[in-house]
């Protein structure tokens, strides 16, 4: 690179710092586009929407109701994939959905749920003779021989169902031929869906049948069959407006469900956390980048400030992608930014240690920065190609909270790549091009390490770590035995509670958490209370573990007691967990499906089984460690669990994939068993200032968040920062150990 071309560089930098901070902080134009306060906000920060339905059908079963809760799930995350849908008492099903302000809005978006079904029919003329069911109820002008949808049923009119429909969307097209737009809704069907559609379809062409949409007690659209449809998509066109197409699309999507639903009550709820809780996150983020980016310019001189450099574009880049991508953040999203920057000095580390390499071996800086970023180039990329195999899985097939860390984990990566090989290059070339080259700036003399012999004590490091997960195995059975429950559950695992008091004043969400939670906490013994308010009224609801009638009495005495309430305006329901079976399930299926995918891809790039096997066994080891440290230290189980996991597991991978690409790199020509275990102990030497740094740089981001978090951030943290570190001991002490015992035994 060229000075002129080296000095546009750092100027293209130093304004793209500018800029992005300035977006960030402020934004353009009136409605500050861009901006951090334009992000959209989950329950917890911003608050938003609580709609609740009673059901209509008498006793509904536990299925039905689980089966509505989860397809009202999966439909609500078309506004927010951190809304959440559960169980009010036995007939009650409550929608939380976080960044709106309009109840009405969302109600008429959504669709008022009711019975879906799809009927052939012929009329006299050959055409469907339907017309829209009267405000009396009385059907006997809107079908043949007045049926019933009971009959409709019995004899097989009933086509399909609201279950068969995956999407329904309104949409804008225009006519090849005349130009012509024309707004239309656009429906995908499931698998058993197509089948059955493609079917009616071939047999209403044949006989010049139509088949009608009956919802809730009327026929809202009757199309004519205009040709056989088999590939499961299909359009309803007509003289619509878009706002008439779109009402019907909402319609569809929301009549699939088991049971029929009318709207209870619907308010406006603030936010979980007050204005104290973001702000100490945001400063302790702040504190830890500054942490970091002094630490990266100490141990690793000019190139360190390339990193850190890189590392404020990289933070400001995530800010505004979320922005841009309108993805919902919540408090434990923001923990896993902060993490997020820990883990993107992984790469810096990776390509700064090669560099160092290659001038201990008497290069030249120019060649060993030429040769550092080719050599951690192979390491940076399956490493996090790797985890964003695991985060689109997960975005495909998870749901509500899965969903949502899966579009952040995917952004981090992508982010962090792009920052390390483009960005940290680009100035830190830019750095030399300018005259900055002399050795002392870039590498102090130090004599290279020799190595380690890790392997000969690999049955110390498996006894450690079967003693680790035998202990938390353990203390889950006794917690169990003891009737205390394998873990601490929370609200979202386990339901509990909701109690809604009228003060006599209106309290802010700070003066809540300092006046009234520690109140509830003393009385019912859950220190994990949640607490909104109702916008526009006096009201907070309060959500424990479930209280007997004792508690709740005990409760209400307290209330009664310290704030004055008036006892008759307290309403108490249990409520169900926010997640439910079929998330867990998702969860679950998700989770085991990224598993062999990244098995099958390190396989496929290091062309050994065994690569892929012992790193799918460090990541079953730390995530066990951490699931019996939630065990004995009973820390909450909630939804930030399952982004704890998940976090674990990308940042295990991403740590042994680069101990596995100086093996494959070292063992060119070794085959002799003495060479394979001087090789692993070689690598793991070579790698280890890269897995201390790492770990450091990650865990001084958690502990600081840890330090000055809120109750819900501690919790989310700590559980981070015994990961961090099992992740460190794994891939240094475990993953290569448990590849050469196999290589031994290859036969």
């Amino acid at each position: 690179m060229k000075k002129s071309r080296g000095i546009l560089s750092l100027i293209v930098a130093a304004a793209l710092i500018v800029l992005l901070g300035f977006t960030t902080i402020v934004g353009f134009g009136k409605g500050h586009t861009g901006s951090m306060k334009n992000i959209k906000l989950g329950l917890d920060l911003a608050g938003g929407v609580s709609i609740t339905y009673q059901v209509k059908d008498n006793n509904p079963s536990d299925e039905e109701m689980s089966d509505t809760i989860y397809k009202l799930q999966k439909r609500v995350e078309q506004y927010s994939t951190e809304a959440s849908v559960y169980q009010e008492g036995s007939d009650r099903i409550n929608i939380e959905i976080p960044g709106v302000t309009d109840a009405n809005e969302i109600l008429d978006e959504l669709g008022q749920p009711g019975s879906l079904y799809f009927i052939a029919q012929t009329g006299s003329d050959g055409s469907a003779n339907y017309s829209q069911v009267n405000s009396t109820g009385d059907a006997s002008k809107d079908y043949q021989l007045n049926k019933t949808i009971e009959e409709l049923q019995a004899d097989g009119s009933i086509v399909l169902s609201g279950n068969d429909v995956k999407s329904a969307q309104a949409q804008t097209t225009e006519d090849q031929l005349t130009k012509n737009k024309q707004n239309v809704v656009s429906l995908t069907f499931t698998k058993d869906g197509t089948t059955k559609f493609a079917d009616a379809t071939t047999k209403a062409l044949a006989a010049s049948q139509s088949i009608g949409i009956y919802y809730d007690g009327a026929f809202v659209s009757v199309p004519n069959v205009q040709a056989a449809i088999t590939n499961g998509q299909a359009q309803i066109s007509g003289n619509m407006t878009y706002e008439e197409a779109d009402a019907l699309a909402s319609t569809i999507r929301i009549g699939g469900l088991k049971l029929e639903l009318e709207e209870l009550r619907s308010n406006v709820v603030g936010a979980q956390l007050g204005e104290q809780a973001v702000a100490t996150s945001l400063k302790a983020g702040a504190i830890g980048l500054a942490i970091v980016f002094v630490f990266m310019c100490c141990v690793y001189l000019l190139p360190g400030l390339a990193s850190g450099l890189a590392l404020l574009i990289y933070t400001g880049l995530v800010l505004v992608i979320l922005n841009a991508f309108e993805v919902t953040l919540t408090l434990p999203g923001i923990a896993g930014i902060i993490l997020g920057i820990g883990m993107a000095v992984d790469a810096n580390v990776i390509i700064f240690a090669r560099v160092r390499e290659e001038m201990v071996r008497g290069r030249s800086v120019k060649n060993s920065l030429k040769i550092g970023f080719q050599k951690a180039l192979s390491a940076i990329l399956d490493g996090n190609i790797t985890t964003l195999i695991a985060a689109a899985v997960l975005w495909f097939k998870g749901s509500g909270t899965v969903k949502g860390f899966a579009q952040t984990l995917a952004i981090g990566i992508i982010a962090s790549m792009f920052t390390a090989l483009v960005i940290t290059r680009l100035i830190v070339n830019a750095f030399y091009a300018v005259g900055l080259r002399s050795e002392k700036l870039y590498y102090r003399p130090k004599k290279e390490r020799e190595p380690i012999d890790f392997l000969s004590k690999k049955k110390v490091f498996f006894t450690i770590s079967l003693v680790l997960i035998a202990a938390g195995v353990i203390t889950i059975g006794v917690n169990a035995g003891r009737g205390k429950g394998a873990f601490a559950y929370s609200l979202e695992f386990q339901g509990g509670t909701s109690t809604n008091v009228t003060f006599d004043k209106d309290y802010s969400i700070d003066e809540i958490d300092k006046e009234i939670v520690p109140v509830v906490e003393k009385v019912t013994g859950d220190n994990n209370v949640q607490t909104q308010k109702v916008a526009g009224t006096n009201q907070v609801i309060i959500k424990t573990v479930t209280l007997d009638l004792d508690k709740r009495e005990a409760l209400n005495k307290a209330m009664v007691d310290n704030f004055g309430v008036d006892e008759s305006k307290i309403t108490a329901e249990n409520i169900s967990s926010t997640v439910s079976n079929e998330m867990r399930r998702d969860a679950v299926i998700a989770v085991v499906i990224a598993t062999i995918c990244m098995l099958l891809y390190i396989w496929f790039r290091f062309k050994d089984i065994r690569f892929a096997t012992s790193a799918v066994l460090a990541l079953l080891h730390d995530v066990l460690v951490v699931v019996g440290f939630y065990a004995i230290a009973r820390i909450s189980v909630g939804n930030t669990f399952i982004a704890c996991m998940l976090t674990i597991v990308g940042y295990s991978i991403n740590a042994t994939i680069v101990i596995f690409d100086r093996i494959r790199e070292e063992m060119r020509g070794k085959t002799k068993s003495s060479d394979v275990a001087a090789v692993v102990n070689k690598s793991i030497t070579q790698t280890l200032t890269r897995s201390i740094y790492t770990s450091l740089t990650t865990f001084i981001m958690v502990a600081v968040l840890y330090v000055m978090g809120v109750s819900s951030i501690k919790e989310f943290a700590l559980p981070l920062m015994v990961g961090v570190v099992c992740g460190a001991y794994s891939s240094v002490c475990i993953t290569g150990a448990l590849w050469y015992v196999m290589k031994r035994f290859k036969k």
